[in-house]
C-alpha cells in the first residue's frame, strides 16, 4: 500500500488532472466573471427558491417580458443546472455565523460556485481531451502536450477564470465527439448514447450548439469516407448512428423547447424573436431587421482581423494548427484529417452564422466569445502535431524554421492567455470609451499590465470624470484578478486575506512542482 502514493506521482494521467486542478484553482476570482454568468447563476436561485430569474430593477437592461407578464432571462438553462449544486453548497455556507458579517463581493456563495465549478469542469475537460487525442492515435507526449497546450495557451485558460458557458461547451462538444468515435471503433451503443447525450445537453445551454451536434455526425462521416467507406456499406453505419442519437437530440431540443413555452408561450420561437419584438418598442428607430443587423462582411471579417477581437491574436495556436493540418496534411491519419477538416467547418460555420448578428464580438469578452470554443478545438491538434511530425520536418528544407516558430507561438500564446487573467476582462472595453476604435487590445492589455505593476495608471486613459463609475466597477478594474487580491477590497478580516494569499501563493508553488514531475515522468514514460 505504500508505494501506491508513488505510483500515483509517476503517472502522467494521475499527474494531468491534478495540473488541470491546480491550474483552475490558482486563476480563480472568487468571482463569476462576466453579468452573463451572475444572471445564469439567478436563474439556478431561481429552481430552487422563491426568488424570480430577474430582478425588476435589471430592466430593460437585462430580461424579457413573458408569461404573466413576468421577467425571465433569455439564455438557456444549460448553466444554471450545472452550477445547482453549487448554488446549494455556497448558499448554505454563505449562512454560516462565521460568514455573518462579510457581505462584499466577491460573495461567499460566488466563491464557492466559482471554484467548484470551475475546477470540476477544468479537470474533466483535461481528461477527456486527454482521451480524445489517444483516440486520434496521438502518443502519451503528443497527448499530454496537446492538453497543456489547450489549458494554458488557448483562451480556454482566460475562460476558466471568466466562467462563461465557453468551457462547459467545449467539455460537452469534446465528450460528443470522443465518445461517438468510440462508438465507430467499437460499435458500442452505450458509447453512442453518452455521446450523443453529451452533445444534447448543450442545447440546453446555447441552442446553436446545435452546429456542434451536427459536426460530430460530419466527422463520424468523414472519418468513414477518408476511410473508403461508400455507398451501400457507408448508410448502415449512419442508419444504426441515427436510431441512437436521434431519440437522444429530440429529448434534449423537447426540454428545451418545454422550458422556452414555460417562459414565452411558445414552443416554436426563441428569445432572439421575443427580443427582437421588446426592445423594438422600446426603442422604435432600431433597424427592422435588429438584431441580425450588422452588415454581413463585417460580421464575416471581424473575427478573422479586426484587432480588438481577431481570433488569430487571442489564440496564436490556431494559426500553427491551421498550418500543420495543410502542410502535412498528406501524411496524416484518416482519424486527424477528419478531425481537422470537421472542426475547420465548425468554426466557418459559426463565423457565418453570428455575421449578422448586432452583437456579433460578443461584447464584454476576451476576444470573441461566440466562436472561441470551436477555436479552442482546432488549436487542440497544434501541439501533438508539431511533436509528431518533428523528426520529419527537421529533415526537410523548412523543417527546423517550422519547429522553432511552432514553439515561438506556443510562448506567445502562453503569454496572451496569462496577460488575459490579469484584470477583470471590461477594463479595455471601458478604455476603448476614451480611446475609440480600433484598439489592439491585447498590445493594451500588457501596457495596463506594465502600468499598474509601476504605479502609473494615470496612463490607461481611463476617463473616470465622464464615466459614471459603480464604486466598485473602478476598485474591481484597478486590482490583480485573483481572489487575494480582490479580497483586499472587500470587507474580509486581515486575517482571511493574508490566509487567502498564502494558500495561493502555495497553490501556485504546488502547480509548478507538479508541472515539473509531470515532465520527469514523460521522459521516463519515453
Amino acid at each position: 500500500m505504500a508505494s501506491r502514493p508513488g505510483r500515483w506521482l509517476r503517472d502522467p494521467l494521475f499527474l494531468l488532472w491534478v495540473t488541470a486542478g491546480l491550474l483552475a484553482f490558482v486563476v480563480q476570482s472568487g468571482e463569476l466573471g462576466t453579468s452573463d454568468t451572475t444572471h445564469r447563476l439567478q436563474t439556478t436561485h431561481w429552481l430552487w427558491t422563491s426568488e424570480p430569474q430577474v430582478f425588476p430593477n435589471e430592466y430593460p437592461e437585462f430580461g424579457l417580458h413573458g408569461r404573466g407578464g413576468r421577467l425571465y432571462s433569455w439564455y438557456g438553462i444549460g448553466q444554471s443546472l450545472l452550477m445547482l449544486p453549487a448554488d446549494l453548497l455556497g448558499t448554505w455556507i454563505a449562512h454560516w455565523q462565521v460568514f455573518a458579517g462579510y457581505g462584499d463581493d466577491p460573495s461567499v456563495n460566488g466563491i464557492v460556485v466559482s471554484y467548484s465549478t470551475n475546477i470540476l469542469v477544468n479537470v474533466l475537460t483535461a481528461l477527456v481531451a486527454f482521451r480524445l487525442l489517444g483516440q486520434l492515435r496521438f502518443g502519451m507526449q503528443e497527448s499530454v502536450a496537446g492538453v497543456l497546450a489547450l489549458m494554458f495557451c488557448t483562451t480556454h485558460l482566460h475562460y476558466t477564470q471568466n466562467m462563461t458557458e465557453n468551457n462547459y461547451i467545449m467539455l460537452l462538444t469534446l465528450t460528443g465527439f470522443s465518445f461517438q468515435y468510440e462508438w465507430l471503433r467499437t460499435d458500442s451503443r452505450r458509447a453512442l448514447f453518452v455521446g450523443s447525450c453529451a452533445l444534447g445537453l448543450n442545447l440546453l445551454t446555447r441552442l446553436t450548439t446545435g452546429l456542434d451536434l451536427m459536426a460530430a455526425g460530419v466527422f463520424v462521416i468523414f472519418v468513414l469516407w477518408l476511410e473508403g467507406l461508400r455507398g451501400r456499406q457507408l448508410w448502415p453505419r449512419l442508419l444504426a448512428y441515427c436510431k441512437v442519437a436521434a431519440p437522444v437530440y429530440v429529448f434534449f431540443l423537447g426540454i428545451d423547447r418545454v422550458y422556452q413555452f414555460c417562459r414565452y408561450g411558445s414552443f416554436t420561437n426563441t428569445y432572439v424573436a421575443v427580443f427582437a419584438r421588446e426592445y423594438h418598442q422600446l426603442d422604435p428607430t432600431l433597424p427592422a431587421n435588429f438584431p441580425w443587423s450588422t452588415p454581413f462582411h463585417i460580421g464575416f471579417f471581424g473575427p478573422l482581423f479586426q484587432p480588438e477581437k481577431s481570433i488569430f491574436l487571442f489564440d496564436p495556436l490556431l494559426v500553427l494548427a491551421i498550418f500543420l493540418l495543410a502542410w502535412l496534411w498528406k501524411r496524416l491519419t484518416p482519424e486527424v484529417r477528419a478531425y481537422g477538416a470537421t472542426s475547420l467547418l465548425l468554426l466557418l460555420a459559426y463565423i457565418c452564422f453570428y455575421a449578422r448578428y448586432t452583437y456579433w464580438a460578443g461584447d464584454f469578452a476576451w476576444g470573441d466569445r461566440y466562436v472561441s470554443t470551436t477555436v479552442e478545438l482546432v488549436a487542440l491538434v497544434a501541439a501533438p502535431l508539431l511533436m509528431r511530425y518533428r523528426a520529419s520536418l527537421n529533415e526537410e528544407r523548412l523543417g527546423r524554421t517550422i519547429w522553432y516558430a511552432g514553439c515561438t507561438l506556443i510562448a506567445v500564446s502562453l503569454m496572451i492567455q496569462l496577460a488575459s487573467l490579469a484584470f477583470w476582462l471590461p477594463l479595455e472595453t471601458y478604455q476603448m470609451e476614451t480611446l475609440g476604435h480600433p484598439t489592439f487590445v491585447i498590445a493594451l492589455r500588457f501596457k495596463n499590465i506594465a502600468a499598474f505593476a509601476l504605479g502609473q495608471m494615470d496612463a490607461w486613459g481611463l476617463n473616470t470624470e465622464a464615466m459614471h463609475w459603480d464604486p466598485w466597477d473602478y476598485v474591481h478594474i484597478t486590482t490583480w484578478n485573483f481572489l487575494p487580491f480582490l479580497l483586499r477590497v472587500g470587507a474580509a478580516p486581515g486575517w482571511v486575506v493574508n490566509s487567502a494569499l498564502a494558500i495561493w501563493l502555495a497553490a501556485t508553488a504546488a502547480l509548478g512542482t507538479v508541472l515539473l514531475r509531470l515532465r520527469s515522468s514523460l521522459r521516463t514514460a519515453a
